[in-house]
């Protein structure tokens, strides 16, 4: 393709500036115009000559340079433009220009202004660049981009058209509709995954004339516009449109589900829909009732399209009814049984479409990207994405699966429960698409009710419950009946619904932070780890006023010391999860492959760190909550209140276990990278690469940024770190004696996490999940065992020279968060 500027011997900067300035002048008349013909305007035509915008110029110099250019005024006096040019294309070069065009209004004279163009071009310097008043920067920048295929969507080849040429009304075979309709839920995957519309669902022929222009009733909107009532329907025809309607009007919930709950579009999903209507205007029963219809006419016609095409085309229309099933129960969010059952029936229809798809014969001239061009966007053309059948199969698969296992969050029993569930569900690989992961927010905490039935406060107060306070009169919910200011339980209700309004936005928030993509989670609970900072202040604030109303006596705890101490529960609470937050910021940094293989001892270390002090805290806890229990003495406690003990036990239990498997573990990845550093030949595959530009203590202030705000625990200081890390005092044998006891001390506690009931785990609605990852967990125990006893051997053997060491991906590993490395002793 010939572009008009190179066929004239243009360069592509001198065409535009001049076309700008012709164009700008044949439109326009205004009082600047009618100066410059007066000759009263200073700087009629500015221009950089060095090419940088911005620089002053001398309005002098730029008359005296507009008046030694005066030689061909003439020239374009028709063109209203006076400025003096000096061509330097000869017209009798060029060839003869083409006779006007034919117009037939009487109305238009048409004038050839080919020659003029030319010359006016010709003023200007290759690479010169003009700036107007009127040629902003924004229509500069669409200049650049006209004529160019990559960027222009109207650009044409020769012969081109701009629409497309392909019949929508002509009739289809049967083979050729299962082979549209599977080529459209392919493309409905890649929009799931993350590409638009533009180069996914909308590329289809067929969707761009049912949605353009907008259909006003759902007669209207069909392949073919104004069709005559009586006029009869191609089945074939009439059983591709149902599937669009259902196809269309599912985009549209999946869109506004999205749009609704807490997302990233740069990260996870694209919501535009480029100013087309995805038929919201007609309720879901009336797109329902049409797949119906067009599935009873082809179950008709079952004789005429043979038995297996017939039921091809019907399942792949049972399949879109289903999935509009679940848009329309959703919102209930009843029972999970109840939800899940559409996604149930899509998962068994979908077994019986996998066995047709041989059966369909793929129509490329139905999709096209073409229809980019009346798209409302301002991005450049971009292709068709399409994923093949084996993709398809394996995203919708999961697809389905996920979509029948999030409604199950709603089978609530405890909010550690409820946690363990989010977290159990988003670690799955390949992690949720945005949709089910947009559901699974609805149910948890859509419209601020969590699980469809609960209230915050129910859900915070239980959590208390469970950590810190069992049976504790500051959740008494009697204290909210006592009206009288001077009582202690008045006092200690408004401290309590102080704390509560204080703490629930932060609580939704780490539901909601665990709700996305691995990446965005990392990021969030980094910056969430203020906030609970902040929050432990406050809650600290709260426990010292609560202190005179409990009438709660101190108590000396060993640990701290000889000093008698408060519980100090709500402080003690959110200092918890403030661990638990800041564990999973460094346990996902491992998952992301954020840590450089020379960072991993290091990071590991400060991991365990974290580990230990959760363990301890864990302790504090456990021992005022037994003093609770001693100091009520024998049969003072009740049934209820026993059960809310018992609760409470399992659950500290359970995060001794998990701090201890832990922390072992870590801390033998730890001494192992330590040893491998010293044993490895110039560090090997684990020696830091080149860095000239930063200093160790340099990328520790960078690396560990996240934590350094917080007051407690406090960030270990980088000549701590070092010494910690590098444990030069420890001879390397010891190391990795520490290591494989590390090993085995974590397999243990992995074991006795493994044994724990659904209920012991507050993992009820998700055990097999949270066993998976216990199991996972082990194996990358048994793992690190092993390659602390193959290095133990080659030191042993004196072989330490013939040790190579391999970091494995995410891929690769037993667990994502533990980074066992391969080592291969040579022979």
């Amino acid at each position: 393709m010939t572009f008009a500027w190179k066929a004239a011997g243009l360069t592509y900067n001198r065409y535009l500036a001049v076309a700008a300035r012709v164009v700008r002048r044949s439109l326009k008349e205004d009082k600047r115009l009618a100066a410059e013909r007066r000759g009263q305007q200073d700087l009629r035509f500015a221009k950089w000559s060095n090419g940088k915008q911005g620089e002053i110029k001398n309005l002098a110099e730029a008359n005296a340079q507009a008046a030694v250019e005066s030689a061909a005024t003439g020239a374009f006096s028709n063109l209203g433009i006076d400025e003096p040019f000096e061509s330097g294309l000869q017209p009798d070069t060029l060839d003869e220009p083409p006779p006007p065009p034919p117009i037939s209004s009487e109305g238009i004279v048409a004038v050839d202004v080919t020659q003029k163009f030319l010359a006016a071009a010709s003023c200007l310097e290759p690479g010169e660049l003009v700036k107007d008043g009127y040629f902003t920067l924004f229509a500069s920048v669409g200049a650049l981009e006209v004529m160019d295929p990559k960027m222009d969507s109207g650009c044409l080849a020769p012969g081109e058209s701009l629409d497309d040429d392909y019949d929508v009304s002509r009739p289809l075979l049967p083979s050729e509709v299962i082979g549209i309709i599977d080529q459209l839920l392919s493309l409905e995957m890649a929009w799931h995954l993350g590409y638009p519309l533009s180069q996914t669902v909308f590329t289809s022929v067929y969707i761009e004339k049912m949605l353009h222009p907008a259909p006003e009733t759902l007669r209207t909107a069909d392949f073919v516009r104004n069709r005559a009532p009586d006029a009869p329907r191609d089945p074939m025809l009439g059983a591709l449109r149902a599937y669009v309607l259902g196809l269309v009007r599912a985009c549209y919930h999946v869109n506004e589900r999205i749009k609704h709950e807490h997302y990233y579009e740069e990260e996870d999903f694209v919501t535009n829909t480029y100013h087309r209507s995805l038929l919201d205007g007609f309720s879901l029963s009336e797109i329902c009732d049409e797949i119906e219809a067009a599935r009873g006419v082809v179950h008709d016609l079952r004789a005429t399209l043979t038995e297996e095409m017939a039921d091809a085309i019907c399942l792949r229309l049972e399949l879109r009814t289903a999935f509009l099933r679940t848009f329309e129960l959703s919102p209930l969010k009843s029972t999970a049984d109840l939800l899940s059952k559409p996604w149930s029936d899509m998962q068994r229809i979908w077994e019986s479409i996998k066995k047709t798809r041989h059966l369909g014969k793929p129509v490329p001239a139905a999709f096209s990207t073409r229809i980019q061009r009346r798209l409302a966007s301002t991005l450049p053309p971009r292709p068709m994405v399409q994923p093949s059948p084996e993709q398809t199969d394996e995203h919708f698969e999961k697809f389905i699966a996920h979509g029948m296992n999030a409604p199950k969050v709603l089978e609530y029993t405890s909010p550690q429960s409820l946690l363990n569930f989010v977290l159990t569900f988003q670690s799955q690989k390949p992690q949720p698409l945005p949709y089910i992961r947009a559901l699974l927010q609805h149910f948890v905490f859509g419209d601020m009710v969590v699980v469809g039935r609960l209230s915050i406060r129910q859900v915070l107060d239980e959590d208390l419950s469970i950590v810190v306070l069992p049976s504790s009169i500051l959740l008494d919910r009697a204290n909210d009946e006592v009206e009288a200011p001077n009582h202690p339980r008045y006092v200690i209700a408004q401290q309590m619904e102080l704390f509560r309004q204080r703490a629930a936005q932060s609580y939704l928030d780490l539901f909601r932070a665990l709700s996305q993509n691995r990446c965005r989670v990392r990021r969030t609970l980094y910056h969430m780890l203020q906030d609970w900072e902040t929050l432990q202040v406050d809650a600290e604030h709260i426990d010292q006023l609560l202190q005179a109303y409990t009438e709660e006596k101190p108590i000396v705890y060993p640990p701290s010391g000889a000093a008698p101490t408060h519980s100090l529960p709500l402080s003690s609470w959110t200092y918890h999860y403030k661990l638990r937050l800041m564990e999973w910021t460094v346990q996902l940094g491992f998952e992301l492959e954020i840590y450089q293989p020379d960072e991993l001892a290091g990071m590991y270390w400060y991991l365990g760190h974290l580990a230990r002090t959760r363990d301890q805290h864990t302790e504090r806890i456990r021992f005022f909550t037994a003093q609770r229990i001693k100091a009520a003495g024998p049969g003072a406690i009740d049934a209820a209140a026993a059960a809310q003990f018992a609760r409470s036990r399992a659950y500290l239990h359970l995060t001794t276990l998990d701090a201890a498997a832990t922390a072992e573990m870590a801390d033998a990845l730890s001494n192992l990278y330590t040893a491998l550093r010293r044993l490895l030949v110039g560090g090997g595959a684990l020696a830091p690469p080149p860095r000239p530009y930063s200093t160790d203590a340099l990328r520790y202030e960078v690396r560990m940024r996240p934590f350094a705000p917080v007051g407690l625990p406090a960030l270990p200081t980088f000549a701590t770190f070092s010494r910690a890390v590098a444990r030069p005092d420890t001879p390397t044998a010891a190391l990795l004696e520490r290591a494989a006891r590390g090993a085995a001390a974590a397999r243990r506690a992995l074991q006795a996490m493994s044994a724990l009931s659904a209920a012991d785990a507050f993992a009820e609605n998700c055990h097999a999940r949270w066993l998976a990852g216990i199991r996972d967990w082990t194996r990358a125990a048994v793992a690190l065992a092993v390659a602390v006893t193959t290095v133990q051997r080659a030191v042993a053997d004196r072989r330490e020279a013939g040790l190579s060491v391999l970091v494995p991906p995410p891929a690769e590993r037993y667990h994502d968060w533990w980074v066992v490395p391969k080592v291969v002793v040579e022979k």
